[in-house]
């Protein structure tokens, strides 16, 4: 009954973790060999584990990644113009406390957007708020806020996230709205959070997408001069896998 009481009293301080590891102890007969200090140590670990656990989860869901990426599973076999050394060093999370910014260029196909989830999914595990957004339906959602009055409060969210990723960016001409739109995100950004940029175009043409070459250069100089970049090159990973699985069938 005493137990009973005690695990209630931990589940209704949200101790999950603490109650179940506490139940297992008292069903592990050698756990009697330790000390009082060493059981308790273990249920704080098995409490913190839980609890950044649930953390991790609850920012990667926030974070809305469009694929399942990690940083230990990209290949760098495939040659694209992948630097294993840099990619690693990334993953490390420092470019985040200085707030700098990722720019990833190449083709269709060749792994900009897992790259960017991977960085994603690693800032994650360190506890970095990160939000994933694909360029055209970002400009859609800054207008819809405009429209029904949440504007305010969607630039506070943009403003809060460490690390904000725009793929397919410059994926086709802006308009005058998008622009300037851009342009205030990466203002209220530079200096409280980072950006990763994923896209076809090169950044030497991003000047003709943008449009206005003032603005243009406004967000180039907030984006680019504190930016790492990362340029993809070679054929579409989704038909390299594809010709390796006919081969496989081939084989068969």
């Amino acid at each position: 009954m005493l137990m009973e009481q005690t695990y209630d009293k931990l589940y209704a301080m949200k101790l999950n973790g603490m109650a179940e590891a506490l139940k297992l102890q008292l069903q592990q007969v050698d756990m009697t060999d330790l000390s009082f200090e060493e059981r308790f140590s273990l249920l704080v670990d098995h409490q913190w584990t839980c609890k950044e656990d649930r953390k991790l989860k609850r920012l990667l869901r926030t974070a809305r990644l469009k694929t399942d990426a990690c940083i230990e599973d990209i290949d760098f076999k495939t040659p694209r113009g992948l630097d294993k050394s840099v990619i690693l060093r990334l993953a490390g999370g420092d470019w985040i406390k200085q707030r700098q910014n990722i720019i990833i260029t190449g083709p269709t196909g060749v792994g900009k957007t897992y790259l960017t989830c991977a960085f994603a999914n690693s800032a994650c595990r360190q506890s970095q708020g990160t939000l994933y957004k694909r360029a055209p339906r970002f400009y859609h959602e800054i207008l819809i806020a405009r429209a029904d009055g949440t504007y305010p409060k969607l630039m506070n969210k943009l403003l809060k996230t460490k690390v904000l990723i725009i793929d397919d960016f410059c994926i086709k001409p802006m308009s005058e709205s998008e622009r300037c739109d851009l342009l205030e995100v990466i203002e209220d950004r530079q200096g409280t959070g980072s950006t990763i940029i994923a896209t076809q175009v090169p950044a030497e043409n991003w000047h003709t997408h943008i449009g206005d070459p003032t603005i243009a250069d406004a967000i180039l100089d907030r984006l680019i001069h504190n930016a790492y970049k990362i340029n993809l090159k070679g054929e579409s990973m989704r038909k390299i896998r594809s010709r390796l699985t006919k081969t496989d069938n081939s084989e068969k």
